[in-house]
């Protein structure tokens, strides 16, 4: 078992770390180039500790009967961070969420599932193609679902039950931005009414704003993808119309994206009963969503300014909570790297769709609820990927691909503001090639190029530990922790 975070050679080793200067200023940093690294033995290898935990699973299995004849022996149900019921905070009981929204996702994939995009996409297992010169799959992969594809051409390189339909938890908010994020300009100011933030979830994570207040749209949007604030998503939800409408506008969305493992139940991705995505659909969503010039600024931004609710006029600073982008709680910052969305919740586990590129290769990574249940496996199994995916590009054959929407990639038309460039995305089109992202689609079979801006990516890595204190709401540690929360 991997006990610390990962450093691989091509986005995240002291190596690649000094090849590529951080750039901090006050509009953040550019999206940075990496060369790839592929002078180096074999990275895969099974470690001898590793064997011996696999053959203690094997020894356990057998005990799985005992434990089903006796409920004294069972494993506690799973807590809001993944945690055993019985950890300090977790509410939940055997075989019952700890919110009580939604019944857990099954155990195995179906046999069966979608073939959108390709049919050995709908087969259960990791599905890869090896060819001549082409690294084999990291060994330490669990999550139940997981899928590495080219971000230009959509071709799939490697995929597992990529169909799987499971708890999304946040990562749906992808889809959410891409729905509701064209309908209004940046600069409207909204004020906050009561009712705005009405049915939001129990222990719902917040960027924390406050009844009464006026906020912009372009601070809403930063509390949405920065701290994943419900708060937000709800107050955005009541000018879309309210809940419900945004919900069936999402499903609308989602239905146009060719993305039908999705059904939505909520805007936010909190548990609830029947709300099911899939590492396919959810990079869908990301892959939408980065035609948008407003949509890549607001994900790859690592830390703003955002009203600060106890001190009307004044502001506080907020980091984002996708730790490959801000390098923080342990993991380190992965070079390239400029968003998407991270996500946990008492039924999803977590779940990571992020987007990083070296060397003018651009690759899309979405991980769902990996069995190891160790702190930040999520991140670890990304950075896996994406090391394997720039490896291996070229050197394999797709295993599938991601469809483009019904009617095709629109032009981005700055990402929905009135048809006026994203002033974050142009202020980062500054740097010349390097700091270039081009948001191409497929329509017809041919690559079209679609849109060009900058990711505005802060490049502090690793952030002082110091930092995650400094997060809205956060205070040292109670003796008795609360349970995290559900976002």
């Amino acid at each position: 078992m991997r006990s610390g975070a990962r450093t691989g050679p091509i986005g995240s080793s002291a190596g690649a770390r000094s090849e590529a200067p951080s750039r901090l200023a006050e509009r953040g940093g550019t999206f940075t180039s990496v060369p790839t690294t592929t002078s180096h033995p074999p990275r895969y290898s099974a470690t001898p500790r590793r064997r011996r935990a696999a053959l203690l699973a094997a020894g356990a299995s057998l005990l799985l009967p005992l434990a089903a004849a006796a409920p004294a022996l069972a494993v506690p149900a799973p807590g809001p961070s993944g945690s055993p019921a019985h950890s300090p905070g977790a509410s939940a009981t055997p075989g019952k969420p700890a919110d009580g929204k939604a019944k857990p996702p099954p155990k195995q994939p179906p046999a069966k599932m979608s073939t959108v995009g390709g049919e050995l996409l709908g087969r259960p297992g990791p599905q890869v193609q090896l060819g001549p010169g082409a690294p084999e799959l990291p060994r330490e992969l669990s999550g139940n679902s997981w899928l590495v594809a080219d971000a230009e051409t959509g071709d799939i390189l490697a995929a597992n039950n990529a169909h799987w339909r499971l708890p999304p938890a946040s990562t749906l908010k992808m889809l959410f931005a891409d729905t509701v994020l064209p309908r209004f300009p940046k600069d409207k100011k909204h004020e906050v009414r009561p009712s705005d933030m009405e049915g939001m979830g129990e222990g719902s994570s917040q960027v924390g704003m406050k009844e009464g207040q006026t906020y912009s749209v372009h601070d809403m949007w930063m509390g949405v993808f920065l701290r994943s604030g419900n708060d937000a998503v709800h107050v955005l939800s009541a000018m879309n119309g309210g809940v419900s409408k945004t919900v069936r506008d999402m499903q609308e969305h989602a239905d146009e994206l060719q993305a039908e493992d999705t059904h939505v139940v909520t805007p936010d991705g909190y548990d609830a009963e029947g709300q099911v995505s899939s590492a396919y659909d959810l990079t869908l969503f990301a892959r939408s969503g980065l035609q948008k010039a407003d949509f890549r600024e607001y994900c790859s931004t690592a830390r703003t300014q955002f009203p600060d609710e106890d001190h009307p006029g004044k502001t506080k600073e907020i980091v984002n909570t996708n730790r490959l982008l801000t390098g923080q709680d342990g993991v380190t910052a992965y070079k390239g790297m400029a968003g998407v969305k991270n996500g946990s919740t008492t039924n999803a586990g977590n779940t990571f769709t992020g987007v990083a590129q070296h060397d003018g290769k651009k690759l899309l990574v979405t991980v769902m609820n990996p069995e190891i249940k160790e702190r930040n496996q999520v991140y670890k199994e990304t950075q896996l990927l994406l090391d394997w995916g720039f490896e291996a590009v070229g050197h394999v054959k797709p295993v599938g691909v991601l469809v483009p929407p019904k009617g095709g990639f629109p032009a981005d038309k700055s990402g929905g503001t009135n048809g006026q460039a994203s002033q974050g995305a142009q202020a980062a089109v500054t740097g010349g090639g390097d700091g270039m992202w081009t948001a191409v689609g497929l329509t017809g079979g041919a690559l079209a190029v679609l849109a060009v801006a900058g990711f505005v990516v802060n490049r502090r890595h690793p952030l002082p530990e110091r930092a995650a204190r400094r997060r809205p709401g956060h205070a040292a540690p109670p003796k008795n922790p609360p349970s995290p929360p559900k976002d």
